[in-house]
This record gives structure tokens, sequence and C-alpha cells, in this order.
């Protein structure tokens, strides 16, 4: 990568100079034709002559090296430019290259270097319109001379602080898509480490209550526990990938491995019908990982707080222009493994009639619903008349394919 880096330096400075060379021929050999037909129209000057072309020759040759050395080009061009016109020399293309020294210190040079070498030029300029071999302009040139250098140096400071806002602006955007990535990676994280925590959480609580009774039957749940672990790192560790540069990431999970989702939550315990409805279809992968997420989120709540009569139904929709998920659960058994009442701290809440149905903790609902709004869609969560709990999502997917 350094090497790269280094070539690609060289490349643009290589290229800049090229430029700036090709630029500099041109313009000392349309000075050199130009200034003597220009000098015929203005009475009083001094006829140009091998001192004069050599003048011009040092005012515009420093141009090669603009970009990257502006103070030394202009320090060389304008006692150049100074002298030239102090002489009686006619007025021409030669001052373009005077100019040019102006706009390119007062681009790149720092600005108090550069205002200071600007005000310098302007008053070497300016000793010409008070005394010249030729025609002098007198106190009325001292306006004109001035705008020489007021006028680029003006310009270069404006292009100069129009591109560090540009800067500055992509800085802060690569920081906020930063910060958003974080976000993400930490908003995934939680979605994964806590379903899968949640689902061992049950099958070891399975496992301990069947072990002094029925050994056999609790390595089926033990199994299970090293399944759903295994399952749950590497997820974890697809996620955690993309904070590594260069490593491969396998696509983001999508409803398409809701039905996997099912059978872990099948040997936790707790029962899932996963309906279909609609023709499936590709969906954008944000709107896809969202679903997906609404989905994980909500039965791993069940988990968390469900009974052992406790079933849960999937419901997904493909629409046209959406994809619409709800997920259902009876929530009609006391939470198992507990023996608080409902609603107290804060884990359960207290549905219809007084059944103690699962509920999403409060972090649970913040998440989905910002995922939801995130891409135009609307989420709803709350308990169900007659116990348990619902919560609906619908997810703008564009148009059908």
């Amino acid at each position: 990568m350094w090497r790269t880096d280094g070539a690609a330096d060289r490349f643009r400075m290589i290229r800049s100079l090229l430029v700036d060379t090709a630029l500099t021929v041109g313009l000392l050999a349309v000075t050199l034709a130009a200034t003597p037909v220009a000098g015929a129209h203005q009475p009083g000057s001094v006829p140009l002559d091998g001192v004069g072309r050599a003048l011009i020759a040092v005012v515009i040759l420093p141009l090669a090296v603009r970009r990257r050395r502006p103070l030394g080009a202009l320090a060389v061009t304008a006692p150049a430019t100074a002298a030239y016109l102090a002489a009686g020399y006619p007025y021409g293309p030669m001052l373009i290259g005077y100019v040019l020294a102006v706009y390119t210190v007062a681009l790149r040079a720092p600005l108090r270097r550069a205002a200071l070498a600007a005000g310098l030029a302007a008053l070497a300029l300016a000793v010409h319109a008070l005394w010249s071999l030729g025609a002098s302009p007198g106190w009325s040139g001292l306006l004109p001379t001035s705008a020489w250098t007021i006028v680029p140096f003006a310009l270069g400071v404006t292009v100069r602080i129009s591109r560090e806002a540009v800067l500055r602006d992509r800085a802060a955007q690569a920081r906020r898509q930063a910060d958003d990535e974080r976000l993400r990676i930490a908003q995934e994280v939680h979605d994964v480490v806590g379903h899968g925590l949640a689902a061992i959480n049950m099958q070891a609580e399975i496992a301990l209550h069947l072990l002094p009774k029925r050994p056999e039957q609790a390595e089926t749940a033990l199994a299970a526990i090293a399944r759903t672990s295994r399952e749950a790192l590497d997820e974890l560790r697809v996620t955690l990938a993309v904070v590594r540069r260069g490593a491969d990431r396998r696509p983001a999970p999508g409803l398409d491995q809701v039905p996997a989702l099912r059978e872990r939550l099948a040997g936790a315990g707790v029962p899932v019908v996963v309906t279909v409805t609609g023709t499936r279809r590709d969906l954008p992968a944000a709107v896809d990982l969202a679903a997906y997420r609404v989905v994980q989120e909500s039965l791993t709540n069940v988990l968390r707080h469900a009974g052992s009569a406790v079933t849960a139904d999937v419901l997904i929709g493909y629409g046209d222009e959406e994809v619409t998920v709800e997920v259902i659960d009876t929530g009609s058994a006391e939470p198992a493994g507990r023996t608080g009442r409902p609603g107290a701290g804060g884990d359960a809440r207290a549905g219809a009639g007084g059944a103690a149905g699962p509920v999403l903790s409060g972090q649970g609902i913040a998440g989905m619903r910002e995922r939801v709004t995130a891409l135009g869609g609307t989420f709803d969560a709350g308990p169900r008349e007659g116990g348990g709990f619902r919560v609906y999502a619908r997810i703008p997917a564009g148009p059908r394919r």
C-alpha cells in the first residue's frame, strides 16, 4: 500500500510539473511575440530589447515551479516585473506571469507569509507608477497597479477557503460514517449476543431441570446449547469482521434465515409457527436485515420472558412495494424460571386479564423502531388483548422487479 501511494504521489507531482512547464513555455513564447506589438500602441514606452526579453524570461520561467515553491517563484517574479516596468518597457502578457505567481502564493503558501509576500510585491510594483524611464502613470496609476496584486490574491484566498471547507466537510462526513458504522456494529452485536444468550439460558434451565431425574434427556438440551453457542459465535465473528481491514464478509442475515431461527427456538422449548404470505422476492440488503432483526429480537424476548406454555407466531408478508413482519406470542403462563410477580424489576408486564405475557425491554423496542423508521417504515409493539405481546413492522422495499 505504501509503495502504491508513493507511486501515485510521484505521478501527480510529475504531471503537475509537466503541466506547469508547458504553461510556462507557452506563456513565454506568446509574451515575447506579443509584447512588441503591444508596445507599438503604447506611446512613450521603451522599445523591447535584449534586456527587456531577459527580464520577461526571469518573470515567467519561475512559474514552472510555482506549485512546489510558491514563495520562491514570487520572490523572483515580483522584482523582475518591477524592474521591467520601471525600465519603461511596454505592458503586455508578461503581467499574466506576475498575476499567476500572486494567485499561487495565496492558494498554497501559509496565509501570513502569503499576505506579507504579496504586500512586498505590491510595493515593488508601485515604484514604477511614480518613477519610470518610460511614460509614468503617476499617482493615478497606484490603484490599477495595486489591483494586479489584490485581485489575484483575493481570488486565491477565496479558492483556498472553498477547498478547505470541502475538505472539512469530507472529513466530517467520514467521521459521521465511521460513527454510524460503529453504532450499526454495536446494534448487530447486541442482537446476535442477546438472542444467543437468551436461547442458551433457556436450554441451560431445561438441562438443569432434567438432569436430576432424567439425565438422558438433559443431553439433548446440552447439545442444543453447544449448537446455539456455535451459531451465535459464528454470526458474531461475521459481524465483527467488518472492523478488520481486508476481512471477507458473508452476506448479512435476512428473512431466508428465519427457518433456522425457528429451529433454534424449538430446541429451546418454544414452538414457533412461521407463515409467509405473498410472493417471495429479493429485498434490499438493509430492508432484509432490518426485517430479520425484528423477528430475532422479538423471539429473543419471548425466550427471556416466556413461560413453558407460550407459543409464538411469525407472519411475514411480501407486498408489491413493502414487506411486513408480525410476531405474536400467547403469553399465557408465568415466565419460566421467575418467581416474582409480573412486572417486577421491569422484566415482565401484566397483560390483559392479568396474564403475565412476555414483553420487550425498552432498549429492544427502541432498537427495532430505530431500524424500521430509519428505512421509512412504521413500527408498533404492545400487549395484546387477552394476553401476550404483538410486534408489527412495515418496511418499504421498493417496487417489485
